[in-house]
């Protein structure tokens, strides 16, 4: 099983939102960002690093949700941390995604996300009672 962060970053009532690019696996989906755990690196730190790596950004993490476990494959099975984070410092600049999208709470399922991101997506809109 792979360990996986992901940012559910905020900022004026709208959720920071990336599109995959054409040459990432699950392409062109919408996903929350992050990345994969490295080792001996805690998970605060990973997504802090990923962030830091795919957007260009210093994240401030708020809060750690649920962590969710999603099967693409037999041989693909991930176990996704979520993290509500706001962004402490830097100018957003894609390096892997396509685009991104900062989109009200009642606008987030508008998107074709990832599959794993969709249970993270539905945890985070029950906690938010959307």
């Amino acid at each position: 099983m792979l360990d996986v962060t992901c940012a559910i970053i905020e900022k004026d009532d709208k959720v920071l939102c990336a599109q995959r690019s054409a040459q990432m696996s699950h392409a062109l989906k919408w996903e929350f960002p992050g990345g994969k755990l490295e080792a001996g690196e805690t998970l605060a730190a990973c997504l802090k690093r990923e962030i830091k790596e795919e957007l260009g950004l210093d994240i401030a993490i708020r809060e750690q949700l649920l962590a969710r476990q999603h099967t693409y494959s037999p041989t693909k099975e991930i176990r996704l941390h979520p993290f509500i984070c706001t962004i402490q410092a830097g100018t957003i600049s894609l390096k892997e995604h396509k685009q991104i999208a900062w989109l009200h709470l009642n606008k987030l399922k508008t998107l074709d996300w990832a599959e794993a991101d969709i249970h993270v997506l539905n945890y985070y809109l029950a906690l938010k009672q959307v």
